[in-house]
């Protein structure tokens, strides 16, 4: 199982972008799927989640910000993050906490907000 995530850039505060993690595995839809953030000299923190039946949780530092959603028929899980703060930069990874009992992450793709 691969999971490739992508849509990081540079972009001004205020702004917007859209990350999309596409997941090399059948039937996400019985899957857990999240997105988590590092930023430089931090832990890496849970962003968003969303299970299989559509519960979404969001760190509380992004709410009414940012979006998660998935497309099992094309097996992508996508991030909508408006209004972004100089906070939100980070390296952002997509996670599968357990697909057939493994925990996958994807590569990450960086994301810069500029003051």
């Amino acid at each position: 199982v691969q999971l490739q995530a992508f849509g990081g850039a540079v972009v001004q505060a205020g702004g917007y972008l859209r990350l999309s993690c596409k997941i090399s595995s059948s039937r996400i839809s019985s899957f857990i799927m999240g997105w988590y953030r590092q930023a430089p000299g931090n832990q890496r923190e849970l962003v968003a989640s969303i299970s299989s039946v559509g519960h979404i949780k969001y760190a509380d530092s992004v709410k009414d910000r940012f979006s998660i959603s998935r497309d099992n028929a094309k097996n992508t899980v996508t991030l909508q993050m408006n209004s972004l703060k100089a906070e939100d930069t980070a390296v952002y990874y997509c996670n599968a906490p357990n697909i057939r009992g493994r925990e996958y992450w994807g590569q990450g793709t960086l994301v810069t907000v500029s003051s």
